[in-house]
């Protein structure tokens, strides 16, 4: 029902993928879950609220992925005013009426201890999509994309775009990274800093503001105009008069282009600014060169890939799993289904989104 993208985007155990110092991989073939599921079952995907592009997208492939997978949907939203507690309720409003699986892309995964616990009592199977569940053991399965990989795809292309654009360093450089309630967000950060902090340590690269800690460089709920706010802090404060701005780690294409926004109304163009999620709104931004990279990951895929492996226990298959020390949520290793992330460029982005009308045909448009 979907259609496939480059070779390497595919539900993939990532047993020879070396991250250096942080990860620890092995193959886990015992289920995470004794939950009985049928065709026929309803399944509760409960979502944050529609920030981006990509959380947009990912209610219609669930819908279409459990339909044709032959159960039943109840799929909601969290209401952006007031996300944590709508998305509690929502959880629980799943189990009362009987969902026998409940994918959870959490709002904040640090806040659904009791809902995951009271659908492990309900003996639904819980798994956690798109962002892990936090500090339980009450979570079976973790469906993502590699998010250690995505922080050291978006550092190397960062490195990439400095020494294409500006030549030798060193070079003066700010980070970014996503919202603390988030826990991807602190995987794609330590991702980025495994890759800049030995060019940091040895002068390569400068980050004129000092802040350099995921405290520091956080981008509370995601929000557009939280980023583009600091950015425009941090050139007031930082970069007076004729001092650079090189680069800028963003970590996905909303905050981007609120980045590339900050930089233009201060005179600071062209800096290197990597993204992720290959927004519709970045493609252009990417090929006429503004944006630098982003990060494609299928949305469609990664719903699927939950549906397969909710099919896979209704049909008494054991999913094939893998265990990844960055998939620790505080309380277990979660057994994890990961994908392969892909950097695009300018260069790359044909290539890679063929199979996906719209970002290819953008693609094409600015070649």
């Amino acid at each position: 029902m979907r259609k496939k993208i480059v070779a390497g985007l595919s539900l993939a155990l990532i047993t020879g993928l070396a991250l250096s110092g942080c990860s620890a991989r092995g193959s886990d073939s015992g289920s995470g879950s004794d939950a009985s599921i049928k065709k026929g079952d309803l399944i509760g995907v409960a979502l944050p609220a529609k920030t981006s592009q990509n959380w947009v997208l990912a209610g219609a492939a669930f819908k279409k992925s459990i339909e044709d997978a032959g159960f039943k949907a109840d799929i909601q939203y969290a209401n952006a005013g007031n996300p944590v507690p709508d998305q509690q309720s929502q959880i629980s409003g799943m189990i009362t009426k009987g969902a026998k699986a409940v994918i959870i892309g959490a709002a904040d995964g640090s806040q659904l201890t009791s809902q995951v616990k009271s659908a492990k009592s309900s003996g639904a199977v819980v798994i956690a999509w798109d962002r892990n569940i936090l500090n339980t053991k009450n979570v079976d399965y973790y469906v993502a994309f590699n998010n250690y990989k995505v922080g050291q795809l978006q550092a190397n292309a960062l490195l990439k775009g400095l020494k294409e654009k500006k030549g030798d360093g060193p070079y003066n450089v700010e980070l970014f990274a996503g919202s603390a309630d988030d826990a991807n967000a602190t995987v794609f950060f330590n991702g980025a800093m495994n890759v800049l902090q030995p060019k940091i340590d040895d002068g390569t690269i400068k980050v004129v503001s000092g802040q350099t800690t995921f405290q520091k460089v956080q981008t509370k709920g995601w929000l557009a105009q939280n980023a583009q706010s600091r950015m425009t802090d941090l050139i007031s404060q930082y970069y007076s008069g004729d001092t650079k701005l090189d680069g800028v780690l963003s970590p996905n294409d909303t905050l981007a282009r609120a980045i590339l926004t900050a930089t233009k109304a201060a005179g600071k163009e062209n800096p290197v600014v990597t993204g992720q999620d290959s927004e519709t709104a970045s493609i252009p931004l990417i090929m006429n060169g503004t944006q630098y990279s982003t990060i494609y990951k299928n949305t469609t895929d990664e719903a699927q890939a939950a549906i397969d492996l909710v099919s896979d226990i209704a049909d008494g298959k054991t999913p094939k799993t893998t265990k990844d020390k960055n998939n620790d949520n505080g309380a277990k290793v979660v057994p994890a289904v990961e994908l392969t992330p892909v950097l695009v460029t300018k260069d790359n982005a044909v290539e890679a989104y063929k199979g996906n009308d719209a970002l290819e045909q953008l693609a094409k448009a600015g070649e």
